[in-house]
């Protein structure tokens, strides 16, 4: 079996020349790295990557830490999110491990924190998250993404969307459009997005001189009913109670298909009768929307690099940082939406 001895050798460049090429812990030339290679898929030569964790002491493996249900699917917003880490992960050498928790994080703390990673990146973040305070007692260098609680904030790098300004802008389009019964299906009570987003969705009533409709906020539970059936089970409920909704919100497309379904059990119009705003845009289930949905295109790609990129920049200084990086998010107008009939 080839060394990295004999690769060096045979390339003309010195050990440590070739343990970076693999490494990438130093910029090698594109010529010295390409012969390097060149020579080592020649030799069949190929890294001891736990011999060289143990002797830099790290792994060159990165944390993707997301909330979930044991069975769930990724969702296009963290499809596209991977989509931005991925990249920067294989520029600089590193692998990435994706683990997703469920609601009862607080009992597996045990088991994630034996996770080989030199730094994690936290996605769904929530009040009091207990994943972030592990990983500041282990001071594993760390970024959420998603605003972290308020006693957390000065103490970490988050990267997020400005979820308070999408939301009233949002919320403001729909009543531009003459709605003001508009129901909000939002996220789990316990996520910070889901305070921001709430926060948004009021201050655009307030902003428009009206009394904000806390009532018509309802939170989806944090636990293993579908984003689409609590979609259509709260506004068949809601919808049958309270007539004069006109429009809805919706915290993902999923939950949108959900009030889809809801308005053809009523026999409703969408946009005719109803009109629908969702927070996903780019989604695997557009196809399955009639009209196609109006919704916020939120950037995951770039929530996921920039992300990666502060991880990188405390694991390159060696410095815990506290950065807070907004990725702007914008409606896109397609066809689910249209002004109040009468």
């Amino acid at each position: 079996m080839a060394t990295i001895d004999d690769v060096a050798k045979k390339a003309g460049v010195s050990k440590s020349t070739v343990s970076s090429v693999f490494s990438k812990k130093r910029p090698i030339s594109k010529e010295v790295t390409a012969e390097v290679l060149r020579v080592a898929k020649e030799l069949n030569y190929r890294p001891n990557y736990w011999a060289r964790s143990l002797v830099n002491k790290t792994t060159r493996i990165i944390g993707l830490n997301m909330r979930g249900e044991q069975k769930a699917k990724l969702n296009q917003f963290q499809y596209s999110l991977l989509n931005g880490v991925l990249p920067v992960c294989y520029e600089h050498g590193y692998r990435l491990l994706i683990n997703t928790v469920s609601s009862t994080y607080k009992n597996q703390v045990e088991h994630i924190a034996s996770d080989p990673v030199d730094g994690e990146i936290i996605l769904d973040a929530v009040i009091g998250d207990p994943r972030i305070e592990d990983c500041l007692q282990r001071d594993l260098p760390i970024v959420v993404i998603g605003r972290p609680s308020e006693e957390d904030e000065s103490r970490v790098c988050y990267v997020d969307n400005d979820n308070v300004g999408i939301a009233a802008k949002a919320t403001q389009y729909l009543m531009s459009l003459g709605h003001r019964r508009i129901l909000f299906l939002n996220a789990p009570a316990n996520r910070t997005v889901a305070v921001d987003r709430g926060q948004g969705y009021l201050n655009a009533f307030e902003q428009a001189g009206l009394i904000p409709p806390k009532d018509m906020i309802v939170h989806k539970p944090d636990g293993i009913t579908s984003s689409m059936t609590f979609g259509c089970d709260t506004v068949l409920t809601h919808l049958r109670a309270d007539p004069g909704i006109t429009a809805v919100l919706a915290d993902t497309d999923s939950m949108a298909l959900g009030v889809y379904q809801a308005a053809e059990q009523l026999g409703l119009s969408i946009p005719g009768q109803l009109s629908v705003l969702s927070f996903a845009y780019d989604s695997p289930l557009a196809q399955e929307f009639s009209p196609p949905l109006t919704g916020v295109r939120l950037h995951a790609d770039q929530l996921g690099q920039e992300s990666m990129l502060l991880l990188l920049e405390q694991l390159e200084t060696g410095k815990r940082l506290a950065k807070r990086t907004l990725i702007p998010a914008e409606i896109v107008v397609r066809g689910s939406c249209a002004p109040t009939q009468g």
